[in-house]
């Protein structure tokens, strides 16, 4: 039997919020708030999400402000968009929909949203799933860096004569970007239908990304440069499953703040992975996040 699919729009102040839901919000298992990365991407990458969902579980998609279904905008600069107004508008979704529980999933920035939501210890808040996320920027391109030295040498000349002439939004810097992308970011090539269709949204429409992160994942010259969590993982006080890829550009290193900081966490890597595991091992990590979510068995 299909499951019930409803999609709304949160009234936020004067824009809204597009959400979908799939499957039961009263069931018997707390709904899944799936919040997509970026920051500026949409929720069709983690489609996959749907998986869990049941007449016993909602799952909860929803694009964030400036993104895909929701209002653009397109005019707003460094001062609008900043983590306050991403949480603002998580809880103003929580509330539009009358949630007194649910569950988490926060992939890459959503995971480190997650994180800035989770530290505030919101009353309905049963478990969260970070993945694929840094605690701290400065980490991120760190790391980002090291696994660029890795592409051909022509492949980062290519990169670096870019950015250093402000030209990347040229073919040529984003085909260079592609390679690393194949490697760290979603090793599944081409990539997936609703994978693409994040990318091509993303390309139509960057304000978000470019004013937050920059041009690419190792080019980081937007307001998230200098964000950290690492100072305040001590308040999460609920269960934090982290997933990781193997190949994932959130490296060891990126996430070992989370191990060290949060006092009930787990962590699983998955070793045929990158930066999308829910992708690139779906049936895999439906099953672990089910584990975790259900029984805690992983």
């Amino acid at each position: 039997m299909a499951l019930n699919v409803t999609e709304g729009y949160a009234p936020f102040g004067p824009y809204r919020t597009w959400y979908r839901v799939t499957g039961a919000l009263d069931g018997a298992k707390p709904p899944l708030i799936v919040v997509h990365g970026g920051p500026g991407c949409t929720h069709d990458y983690v489609d996959s999400l749907v998986d869990l969902a049941g007449d016993n579980r909602a799952v909860i998609h929803y694009d964030q402000l400036g993104n895909g279904n929701s209002t653009r905008l397109p005019d707003k600069g460094v001062a609008f968009w900043t983590v306050s107004l991403f949480l603002d508008e998580l809880n103003n979704l929580i509330a539009h929909l009358g949630l007194s529980h649910y569950d988490y999933f926060g992939q890459s920035w959503g995971g480190m949203l997650g994180a800035e939501f989770a530290v505030t210890r919101p009353a309905g808040l049963r478990r969260m799933v970070i993945a694929n996320s840094p605690a701290d920027m400065v980490t991120w391109v760190a790391e980002a860096n090291r696994l660029r030295a890795a592409l051909p040498a022509e492949v980062q000349e290519t990169l670096t004569r870019h950015e250093a002439a402000g030209t990347t939004s040229s073919p040529e810097y984003e085909q260079a970007v592609a390679q690393f992308y194949a490697r760290h970011v979603c090793r599944v090539q081409p990539m997936p239908p609703e994978v693409q269709r994040t990318f091509d949204i993303l390309a139509g429409d960057m304000t978000v990304y470019m004013t937050m992160n920059g041009p690419s994942e190792f080019h980081v010259i937007g307001s998230l440069k200098h964000w950290s969590v690492v100072d305040r993982l001590g308040l999460i006080d609920v269960p934090v499953l982290l997933v990781s890829g193997r190949y994932d550009e959130a490296t060891t290193a990126c996430v070992a703040p989370y191990l060290a900081g949060i006092r009930d966490v787990r962590w699983h890597v998955f070793g045929h992975s990158s930066h999308m595991p829910h992708v690139e091992e779906r049936a895999a990590c439906m099953a672990v996040l089910a584990g975790f979510l259900d029984h805690d068995t992983i």
